[in-house]
């Protein structure tokens, strides 16, 4: 039994070496797993999934659904960071998400509010495009 345990142990570092490896950058279940499949360490997609919630509710990593076709992102975060209190850039091509704090994004987020009353989560908000190091290798 404790052997189990263990290997569970291993599992879950080895799914948090992953994420920690990929800063500011979305990943899926489905991307875990086949990093795992082609390091020749499989874990279970059901497996991925408990411990990303794990790490969800403690705070570890951050969860983003784009869309109801798409499945559910994650991205970790260091202990530093707030993730609420800013927007998000993600380049399509690199797929690497930025963290802005802009005065003109603040802006729009308050015309919204007081023009359309609707108030924007900014630790939902994902704008994408292409960045400027993708750009220039165009």
């Amino acid at each position: 039994m404790k052997q189990n345990n263990g290997y569970k142990t291993r599992q879950k570092e080895k799914i948090l070496a992953y994420l920690t490896s990929r800063p500011n950058q979305h990943v899926t279940a489905q991307e875990i797993s086949v990093h795992m499949s082609t390091e020749g360490t499989p874990i279970g997609t059901a497996t991925i999934y408990r411990y990303l919630d794990q790490l969800v509710t403690d705070g570890t990593i951050r969860k983003y659904t784009i869309d109801s076709r798409t499945g559910a992102c994650f991205e970790y975060l260091p202990h530093t960071e707030s993730c609420g209190q800013h927007f998000h850039l993600k380049c399509m091509k690199c797929e690497t998400l930025y963290h802005i704090t802009c005065e003109h994004l603040c802006e729009l987020e308050q015309h919204i509010l007081e023009h359309h009353r609707f108030r924007i989560d900014q630790s939902k908000t994902v704008l994408y495009g292409i960045c400027e190091k993708c750009q220039e290798n165009n």
